[in-house]
């Protein structure tokens, strides 16, 4: 065992030989072999001269993170859980029992149980407490929402008691459940958000990502869908070919997505496929400073071919390819090997300094201190880096982002500092949680359509109340009636947002935050104009 971690730094290297050319390997035997001898050595000298014990796997990981650390901002290193972790959201779905929850006072609740899923199939239901699990408590004793979630999932199959307190029934019920695989959806809303008009949020890109979109385009065009909203704000990106996957809806048959190059990556180009469901259609994407990675090849794409408009605020600026490599204890590092260009030449990586990697990640904040959010004529765009579109000739940029056809600033006037600092204070999230557990049955009664809701809702007085007391005890209270009543407005929005989601979905949160959110309403006003 000891001899496996020591080694370990030299297998890392060693599984990297397989994807680089001969020339690169020459150059790894000629002028490397010494540096790699170095770190075996002192990995070595550790070992059998230190004074103390040592976490060999903890030094290991070290030297690993060390040397990444002085290469480009998004090389990275995980250890097998951290790697379990990041994969999960992508890969598309996972093993347990299929429920979203959240926590209130130290007990789980649940939110919604997955359609058609184990949890629905053996009769829970939204609002449910699960309080043990195989007759282990995990209410009132303090166990984080991760341990939590490790004694719910499971191996397909597998069962597993639980406990449950319903609000009405006196007694403790009890289900088991057994665990399945539960899918990991990527698109949060799918609706028709104005006549003729559709609306799409992704989440991020994932391994299931084009098949969603896709799906999600065939069930807008059977409810009268003529155009559409590609909703990529704050989105991360995630997995390349889900990036052409989305473009292949949208462009021709065999369209250059993107390509990738590198020192020891050739030129390869991605190419759309075949099954396009909305080639002719109106769309505009939406992106803000935090739109990345794939859903920068997505708005450049569409950007470049002059297949839809881009509105918004210039995004993050990610063109590097990542490379994952696989350790033997399922540990992983993400090595860039290439960077990735728009069809029109593109490269919309932001320059950074090799090693410096905490400047990169205050580049958003820079932006905003520099009034690049709020004012167009603050964005200093390379003139030696643009390029023309391939349909219209437009002339666009490389060299930092996308930077969109419609700019919509930043309001930072939006919401009240008050507001914003209860929201940060954890304080609406267990109010709604209260509230819906007290009124789900009266809510759901008097809202039976989603539409009635979308109109007639209004956060009542004593939840709004509720907050402001509890906010004033944390020794937050808004400093004259001018803020109380921006701050009182900003609630009612977030709150019938947030009551939405716990009643019915992320999808019925977006059909109410769309209403207010100023891109979207931008969005609407583009596309009026086109019509």
């Amino acid at each position: 065992m000891k001899k496996i971690l020591m080694n370990k730094i030299f297998l890392s290297l060693l599984l990297v030989l397989p994807f680089v050319s001969a020339n690169a390997q020459m150059r790894f035997d000629d002028k490397l072999i010494e540096q790699v001898r170095k770190l075996q050595t002192a990995q070595l000298a550790i070992s059998n001269l230190y004074v103390d014990s040592v976490d060999y796997e903890k030094v290991t990981e070290d030297a690993i993170r060390g040397m990444l650390k002085e290469l480009d901002p998004h090389s990275s290193y995980t250890n097998a859980t951290e790697t379990k972790k990041l994969n999960e959201p992508l890969e598309g779905n996972f093993e347990g029992i299929g429920v979203q929850f959240n926590m209130l006072n130290d007990t789980l609740i649940v939110i919604q149980p997955t359609t058609k899923g184990p949890s629905e199939k053996v009769g829970i239901i939204a609002g449910d407490r699960i309080v043990t699990v195989d007759g282990n408590p995990i209410a009132g004793v303090k166990m984080d929402r991760d341990s939590i979630m490790r004694k719910l999932r499971g191996p397909k199959d597998s069962k597993v008691k639980l406990g449950v307190v319903r609000n009405g029934v006196k007694d403790m019920l009890h289900f088991t459940v057994v665990r399945d695989v539960i899918p990991v959806h990527t698109v949060n809303a799918a609706f028709i958000l104005r006549p003729g008009v559709g609306y799409i949020q992704l989440d991020r890109f994932g391994a299931t990502t084009g098949s969603e979109v896709k799906e999600a385009i065939k069930k807008l065009k059977k409810e009268g869908m003529q155009s559409l909203i590609l909703d990529l704000q704050n989105n991360g990106g995630g997995y390349l070919i889900a990036a052409v996957d989305i473009l292949s809806e949208f462009l021709p048959a065999r369209s250059e997505a993107v390509y990738t190059e590198g020192l020891q990556s050739p030129r390869q180009s991605l190419r759309t496929n075949m099954s396009g469901e909305f080639r002719d259609g109106q769309v505009v994407v939406l992106v803000n400073e935090y739109s990345a990675s794939a859903s920068e090849i997505v708005s450049g794409g569409m950007q470049d071919y002059d297949r839809g408009l881009i509105v918004g605020r210039r995004t993050f600026g990610k063109g590097l390819v990542q490379r994952p490599i696989d350790l033997p204890d399922g540990s992983m590092i993400r090595l860039t090997v290439a960077h990735y260009y728009t069809p029109s030449g593109r490269c919309i990586q932001k320059p950074y300094v090799k090693g410096q990697k905490e400047e990169y990640d205050r580049d958003v904040l820079n932006r905003l201190n520099h009034g690049e959010l709020m004012h167009v004529d603050s964005i200093k765009l390379d003139s030696a880096k643009a390029y023309k579109t391939l349909v219209k000739g437009r002339t666009v940029y490389g060299g930092g982002g996308i930077m969109p056809d419609v700019f919509v600033p930043l309001d930072t006037t939006r919401y009240a500092d008050c507001f914003s600092k209860i929201n940060r204070n954890n304080i609406i999230i267990p109010a709604v949680l209260k509230y819906v557990d007290k009124h789900r049955k009266s809510l759901l009664k008097k809202y039976k359509k989603f539409d009635d809701y979308l109109v007639g809702f209004v956060a009542p007085d004593d939840l709004l109340q509720g907050i402001l007391v509890e906010a004033k005890e944390k020794k937050i209270e808004p400093k004259d009636e001018a803020e109380r009543e921006k701050t009182v407005g900003n609630l009612k929005e977030l709150l019938k947002c947030q009551i939405a989601n716990n009643l019915w979905d992320l999808n019925e949160f977006y059909r109410v935050y769309c209403e207010t959110d100023p891109i979207v309403q931008r969005a609407l006003q583009e596309l009026q104009k086109i019509e």
